[in-house]
């Protein structure tokens, strides 16, 4: 307590003592004893009063000594299998000098980073940056020390090389695995399509890349579904040390066809895990049209045939009101974008042909031909343009939604007015205006089973596209969306309660999962239901039950540990005759298997950028000799003051009532009010 607030206690006390000898002078005089108690019972209140006012406080500082972290950080990717990984933490967790200088903290990394240091080397890929990352956010960046036990080869997420740079944490990477380098020639990327179209060629570009200093000659093998269809032979060198190779290739059958690009072994090559590779295209015979039709020049014209020839099975066309009907008869959909009555031939043409249609308003359609003639949705439009910003609507039930993210989605720009959809409907998106969630639609979905429509009610989606590349670094989230609209738009079957989502090819199994939705008999989207996949291996006949779980708004089925191969499936639903049926290829790659060296002059360059060194396996004791005697890392010692009241209110309050009351109630006996 602080000598101020000493004084302004005895101030208030000598206050109190005033002001009780301004009130009972007199009468303490002629009462006696009974005008010292009176007396004293209203200092008692004057006081604790005061005291209330001033609230006296007193501050209690302790101090502790904060030792620097050292963190540990080991790889666990199977790359790192061989290597003397578990020798080197056990030097490092045996050394009683790092227990006593440092807070050590063990953790293993593959493509997160794990809290326990526990290693099987099972991880099928590895994402340095994420680990120091999250190393970061966990112990944030000042006095901490990080010891990086890795071969330093990423297979995933940003250049871990310059991710430390400007960071205050040094970074001692401690390298693993073999540093010599041997010549070696591997199959690397695979560019090929997801699908192609029957009786049509599909491209395969190749890229074989080679390690060594002198030239070699190899041979290019490709084959599909175990059939040789195309063979080259190459020569590399140290200043040739890539080749590309674009062929086309035949879908001459429907179904999954596996692709094997090998590349012969060349002599003494130690690693031959990566002279081959596998992907997987898909040969279907059937491809929707879509006809965009419009009178204007605008940027969302061209998005929509971005994003829906995104999936192959889908081509787009992009045609004006005038065009000739007859060279429509092979379009499935239309899109209709800011309609005028230039448009009155094509919406003859819907209604007669009973077409589906996704009609795009904005402030350049003509509301009053758009409500005449049709008679789905009518909008009153107020001719005053505003931005309109978007709201999921998550309970959405007619296709699945759940992996659709719409964070910083900026607005569109629409007419006001009032909208009056006529048809059973769900609005997908909502509007909001100035922070202001509307009762109005931005994007419906409308329609039964015979007839299907959207509407958005806004310009400028092409917006939403390039938010969505820069929230994920892809457009994949938007892209798909798209696709399951058209998909709706483009089939009319009627609404499953139960729908699965997975792809038909995965490179490796760790990407590998089913997502399911479930709906009751109502369409309200039900967590509590209870659904099993029962996965069959077409190679081996062997079969295995798995769970589908929670997660947000949908069900997952995590598939990671299936080993490479041709798989089907039934999803069911407890309790109800509902079932999905299907089938997958798991494709045999593994990432960490292509690479044989250690990268140590990236780990080199990451010790430098962060300030730390590099070490190997034989200077482990040097690495822990530099980190006892470093005097980089120091203890801190931290103070922490704790303020305490001296007083209780409620007991002064208690007090101060009490003396009142008792002082009221004596003066009231002895007649003195």
């Amino acid at each position: 307590m602080d000598t101020r607030t000493v004084l302004l206690i005895i101030l208030s006390a000598v206050v109190a003592v005033g002001l009780v000898l301004f009130q009972y002078r007199n009468r303490s005089k002629k009462m006696g004893r009974l005008g010292l108690m009176l007396s004293f019972l209203r200092f008692l209140a004057w006081f604790g009063a005061f005291l209330l006012l001033i609230n006296p406080k007193f501050a209690k500082n302790t101090y502790a000594i904060e030792k620097p972290n050292l963190l540990v950080l080991a790889d666990n990717s199977t790359s790192t299998r061989e290597a003397n990984i578990p020798s080197v933490m056990q030097a490092i967790k045996e050394n009683s000098g790092l227990s006593e200088k440092y807070n050590l903290h063990y953790h293993s990394f593959g493509k997160t980073l794990n809290v326990h240091d526990s290693l099987d080397f099972q991880e099928k890929n590895t994402n340095i940056a994420q680990a120091l990352k999250a190393a970061r956010t966990i112990y944030g960046e000042t006095n901490n020390a990080v010891v990086l036990v890795t071969d330093g080869n990423q297979t995933l997420g940003e250049d871990y090389e310059f991710y430390v740079k400007g960071q205050e944490t040094p970074i001692y990477p401690l390298v693993v695995g073999d540093t010599t380098r041997y010549e070696d020639v591997r199959v690397g990327q695979l560019n090929v399509n997801k699908y192609a179209f029957l009786n049509n060629k599909y491209p395969l570009e190749v890229f074989v890349n080679y390690e060594g200093e002198g030239t070699v000659s190899t041979r290019v093998s490709i084959l599909v579904n175990g059939e040789s269809v195309y063979a080259e032979n190459i020569r590399l060198s140290s200043t040739s040390r890539t080749r590309v190779i674009s062929t086309l290739l035949d879908a001459n059958s429907v179904g999954i066809k596996n692709i094997r690009v090998s590349v012969a072994s060349i002599e003494n090559e130690r690693n031959t895990t990566n002279n081959q590779r596998t992907t997987a295209i898909e040969v279907i015979d059937e491809k929707t049209n879509i006809a965009i039709i419009s009178d204007l020049l605008h940027p969302d014209i061209g998005m929509l045939k971005k994003s829906i020839e995104s999936n192959e099975q889908r081509a787009v066309s992009i045609k004006k009101p005038n065009t000739d009907l007859k060279g429509l008869e092979e379009i499935d959909l239309f899109i209709l974008y800011q309609p005028t009555a230039s448009f009155r031939a094509i919406y003859n043409y819907v209604q007669q042909k009973k077409l589906n249609t996704f009609t795009i308003t904005g402030p350049k359609t003509d509301w009053d031909f758009l409500n005449a003639v049709q008679n789905s949705f009518t909008k009153n439009s107020y001719e005053q343009v505003e931005e309109v910003a978007p709201t999921l609507n998550t309970g959405f039930s007619i296709f699945n939604i759940a992996d659709f993210d719409m964070e910083d989605f900026p607005p569109l720009e629409a007419n006001l007015g009032d909208i009056i959809i006529s048809k059973p409907h769900e609005v997908l998106v909502g509007q909001r205006i100035k922070g202001i969630d509307l009762d109005e639609p931005l994007l419906a979905v409308l329609g039964t089973d015979s007839e299907r429509e959207a509407i958005l009610f806004g310009e400028n989606l092409w917006k939403w596209r390039m938010q969505s590349y820069r929230n994920q670094q892809d457009f994949s989230n938007f892209d798909e969306l798209m696709g399951k609209l058209m998909l709706y738009l483009a089939t009319n079957k009627p609404k499953a309660r139960f729908t699965v989502d997975y792809e038909t090819v995965y490179e490796g199994s760790n990407t590998a999962k089913l997502t399911a939705t479930y709906f009751d008999e109502a369409f309200v989207f039900d967590a509590n239901a209870s659904i099993n996949v029962q996965v069959r291996n077409k190679n081996s006949g062997q079969s295995k039950s798995l769970p589908m779980l929670l997660k947000g708004g949908y069900y997952v089925a995590d598939l990671s540990d299936l080993p490479a191969g041709e798989f089907s499936f039934t999803a069911k639903v407890a309790n109800e005759n509902l079932s999905k049926s299907g089938s997958f290829t798991i494709l045999d790659f593994d990432v960490e298997q292509q690479l044989l060296s250690s990268n140590f002059e990236k780990l080199g360059r990451l010790a430098e950028n962060s300030s730390g060194t590099l070490y190997f396996p034989s200077q482990t004791n040097g690495l822990i000799q530099d980190l006892v005697t470093s005097e980089r890392f120091v203890p801190i010692q931290k103070s922490e003051q704790n303020v305490v009241s001296l007083i209780d209110f409620r007991l002064v309050l208690g007090i101060i009532a009490s003396a009142l009351a008792l002082e009221w109630f004596i003066r009231k006996y002895n007649g003195l009010i």
